[in-house]
């Protein structure tokens, strides 16, 4: 990994659909988002390492339920952790994108929905 570029991606609401909401730590029930295992794959063929981050890792048997869903899918990535590591940048669906800006940031943060809410 230290001589790769690393690419975060959050897993429920970026890589799983996360449709159904909140079921357990480790009940996945969702598809894939359209597309993001060919994204992912891109990435990897291109060098990039990638991270899958998801506070289900914070246990074993989320982190076994998670790799369990990769797998199940095709989806191949280099590690699953609960902690962001450093990266070049963050795929997460509960984001705002900051760009220097203060002026509308409240706003931003107070109208907030993810694009499952939307």
């Amino acid at each position: 990994m230290a001589n790769k570029k690393t690419v975060v991606f959050d897993f429920d609401g970026v890589i799983h659909s996360y449709t159904s909401g909140w079921k357990g730590i480790d009940v996945i029930l969702d598809e894939p988002v359209k597309g993001i295992k060919e994204v992912i794959e891109n990435l990897r063929d291109a060098g990039y390492y990638v991270t899958v981050v998801t506070t289900r890792a914070a246990q074993m048997k989320g982190v076994e339920a998670v790799w369990a869903y990769l797998k199940k899918y095709g989806i191949k990535a280099d590690s699953v952790q609960s902690m962001k590591p450093p990266a070049i940048c963050y795929v997460d669906d509960r984001a705002i994108h900051f760009d220097g800006d203060t002026k509308s940031l409240l706003e931003q943060i107070q109208s907030f929905r993810s694009w499952t809410e939307r």
